[in-house]
């Protein structure tokens, strides 16, 4: 019996030739080099991921080749753990409630979309192959292997897309449904397409019943791991931990083992990680949440190492005039079946608008599956069709790659889910003082109805108060318009009980002086240190000059945050 452990054997002989300065400087060039380029096609207004990819093809095999083959290869742990991480946290969106509320619509879509281009590819690979070659045989071959192979979506780069334009909705949920299941559908059209394919070729076949039992088995074998670790994660952390770092180190341990006893096993660790996520959510929601969390902030480096290296293994520069149609071909055809297949099953199941018209948008792009039997075809058929095979899947993976990430981006959009995934937290940090709003009205204007002036007469303030939200003014100078006090609602509380004085009394009389300010530019994290800091819970907003642009009151800011949220739940809902 041969020894499990021998898989992973070269792998090690590869790191043993990047060790020490030279595997963290390959290290350093890539996260930098992929970060640089993700930034520069955000501000191109494309998705990082496309300026991670093109990182990788400039420094990779077909560009500088500082990443050689072999270096490439050695990196390949890193491929596995984003793959775990992403699987992870797609499984952690399929929760039970997703799952009864969308699964009639999930399978319906999924198989429209994943068949649809299984025949649409393979009746156009296999005319144009016949009219250049005159063999029926080959030329089917090719249809129906490249046509199992095309049925495949990548989650990564899909996936990338939805976290950076915080995307939430029914487009999304489907669309993280779809990609997490349709790799099973691509792995039994290739186990009936390859059986097919031998029969024809002449070359060593397989039965098909045996082939569908292995299919079976890499699917179902790494379900039952990954529930396995998942359950194991879960039990472990309801009723032994309570520290947040500790459940976060056993949660990836837990993962990392499920990944690596898939990968002795050669089962699908995507599907064994999604497994352990969702276990996870459903059995222990209140003490994994922050997991999950966790997990979402530090994987961003990761993907860079990713999708970087995806862009360095291709090369681009290999494929012949013939091979380059077919890939053409390839590409159109897939796009057309997964548009046709995606309206189709969800008309049939009658999805949202939403979901119909822009889910085609985020099934276009193709990696680790479609490359992964690619593979398995060249081993399969490697006397005959399996070189051209592999060279097919690189240059379309190539094409797809690129388009894939700008046209999930085009759909959510379009869609109206992007910046729906967002917290009390993230508000914060993207608002100003100058943005928020109490109804229609900005609290930073200077018509503010918080700003008073030094001469007016108390009697006249509490009349301001009866007739606004305020709980406190900023006292201005008549002659300049400049802060030179503040009165709060505890002021004026004490004002009513002086009585007739109020009719006599000014601004100027009862202010107290002003011990902090805030800028209409400043962000609402500063604003709120400032709260914390000078234990108060008015501030003064004024310019450069001090001229007062009103005031700025805890409450009131608490109370924008919240309608903010309730808003964008109302607008999900009204997704669908």
């Amino acid at each position: 019996m041969s020894d499990p452990f021998a898989q992973v054997l070269p792998q090690a002989m590869h790191f043993s030739h990047l060790q020490g300065t030279q595997f963290v400087l390959l290290l350093g060039i890539v996260m930098f080099c992929g970060a640089i380029g993700g930034r520069l096609f955000q501000k191109l207004h494309i998705p990082q991921v496309v300026g991670y990819i093109v990182i990788g093809i400039i420094i990779g095999s077909s560009g500088l080749q500082i990443l050689r083959p072999e270096t490439i290869a050695a990196l390949n742990p890193i491929n596995t753990i984003s793959l775990s991480l992403i699987g992870f946290l797609i499984g952690a969106e399929l929760k039970l409630g997703v799952i009864k509320k969308y699964g009639k619509q999930f399978l319906g879509i999924l198989l429209g979309e994943s068949i649809t281009p299984f025949f649409i590819v393979g009746f156009f690979v296999t005319v144009v192959m016949y009219l250049f070659t005159k063999n029926i045989k080959v030329s089917l071959a090719y249809g129906l292997v490249l046509g199992a192979i095309c049925s495949a979506t990548a989650p990564a780069a899909t996936t990338d897309v939805l976290k950076e334009y915080r995307t939430r909705g029914p487009l999304t949920t489907t669309v993280l449904g779809i990609v997490a299941m349709d790799d099973a559908v691509a792995l039994i059209l290739y186990a009936i397409a390859s059986s097919i394919t031998a029969t024809l070729l002449g070359g060593k076949t397989v039965s098909f019943g045996l082939q569908i039992l292995n299919i079976l088995k890499d699917i179902f074998g790494s379900i039952l791991v990954g529930s396995v670790f998942g359950a194991l994660i879960t039990f472990v952390i309801k009723n032994l931990m309570q520290d947040s770092g500790r459940v976060l180190t056993f949660a990836l341990g837990g993962l990392f083992l499920s990944t690596g006893v898939c990968t002795l096993l050669n089962l699908d660790n995507i599907l064994a990680a999604m497994s352990v996520g969702f276990f996870m959510v459903n059995f222990a929601p209140s003490k994994t949440r922050s997991v999950f969390s966790l997990v979402d902030k530090f994987t961003p480096p990761i993907y860079v190492l990713f999708f970087v290296l995806v862009g360095a293994k291709l090369n681009i520069w290999v494929v012949t005039p013939l091979l380059g149609l077919i890939a053409i071909i390839y590409v159109a055809g897939r796009s057309l079946g997964k548009t046709i297949g995606a309206k189709l099953g969800a008309r049939i199941t009658k999805a949202p608008e939403t979901v119909r018209k822009y889910l085609p948008w985020c099934l276009f792009s193709q990696a680790g599956v479609a490359i992964g039997l690619s593979i398995a075809a060249s081993n399969d058929f490697s006397e005959s069709i399996g070189p051209q095979i592999i060279l097919i899947i690189t240059a379309t993976t190539f094409i797809v790659q690129l388009i894939g990430p700008v046209c999930v981006r085009y759909g959510v959009k379009k869609a109206g889910e992007a910046g729906l995934d967002i917290t009390e937290e993230d508000i914060l940090k993207s608002t100003k003082v100058e943005n928020v709003t109490w109804g229609q009205t900005k609290l930073c204007s200077r018509e503010s109805t918080s700003i008073v002036k030094d001469v007016d007469k108390i009697i006249d303030i509490l009349e301001a108060f009866e007739s606004h939200h305020n709980q406190s003014f900023s006292v201005v100078s008549s002659t300049d318009g400049k802060l030179i006090g503040v009165i709060t609602l505890e002021h004026l509380k004490e004002t009513l009980l002086i009585g007739e004085l109020a009719h006599s009394l000014l601004a100027i009389d009862i202010m107290d002086k002003v011990s902090v300010v805030c800028s209409p530019q400043d962000y609402l994290p500063d604003v709120y240190k400032k709260f914390s800091d000078y234990d108060t819970e008015i501030i003064p907003i004024v310019d450069e000059d001090n001229v007062s642009y009103g005031v700025m009151e805890k409450f009131a800011v608490d109370h924008y945050l919240h309608t903010r949220i309730i808003e964008l739940h109302r607008t999900i809902e009204n997704l669908g």
